[in-house]
């Protein structure tokens, strides 16, 4: 029973819960980005706050461990040479790495909110396999194979052909109703 880990909270919550400059900010950001509700905003104000965080920690490290740390980063496409670009990261780098984002971005999708629709009703596929997750981080190897999964067409049944005596009571108006 030991080796269940129970699951953490991955946002933290802002000190001041109604500060209109930073709910004006965050609503815009909503906006932008189709963001389902606040809480999205905090876990990517809490992942960036990790980077910075792991960035103050590697820079008394030698160089090779710092590089390791910047390839992970340049995976996802983020542009970053040394340390200083770590601590400039803001939570709209991230956002422009998702998989809503890119949707958008590549006329998949006329809405953001249209390509989270897309996404959560399982109609995306990222290297063949179907993602559906929002949030999803595109790296720079998967930007190329995203696509919208093709819908089968059926084949058109034949319409019922109606009896003889109920085309013609339709043609006498018998049955129209007045």
């Amino acid at each position: 029973m030991g080796d269940i880990k129970r699951k953490r909270k991955l946002f933290s919550r802002p000190k001041k819960l109604f500060d209109r400059a930073r709910m004006d900010e965050e609503n815009i950001l909503i906006k932008r980005y189709g963001l389902k509700n606040k809480r999205e905003i905090w876990k990517a104000k809490t992942a960036v706050s990790k980077l910075r965080r792991r960035a103050k920690n590697l820079i008394g490290k030698d160089i090779a461990e710092q590089q390791v740390f910047f390839d992970k980063l340049n995976k996802m496409n983020m542009n970053i040479t040394d340390i200083s670009d770590v601590l400039a990261l803001t939570e709209e780098n991230l956002f422009e790495r998702r998989l809503q984002t890119f949707l958008f971005k590549k006329k998949l999708a006329n809405t953001v909110k249209a390509a989270r629709q897309l996404i959560v009703h399982k109609n995306v596929l990222v290297d063949g396999h179907i993602v559906n997750i929002p949030s999803f981080v595109v790296t720079k190897e998967l930007e190329d194979k995203i696509s919208i999964k093709e819908k089968k067409v059926k084949e058109k049944v034949a319409p019922v052909e109606v009896k003889e005596e109920i085309k013609k009571e339709m043609e006498d108006g018998k049955n129209v109703k007045e």
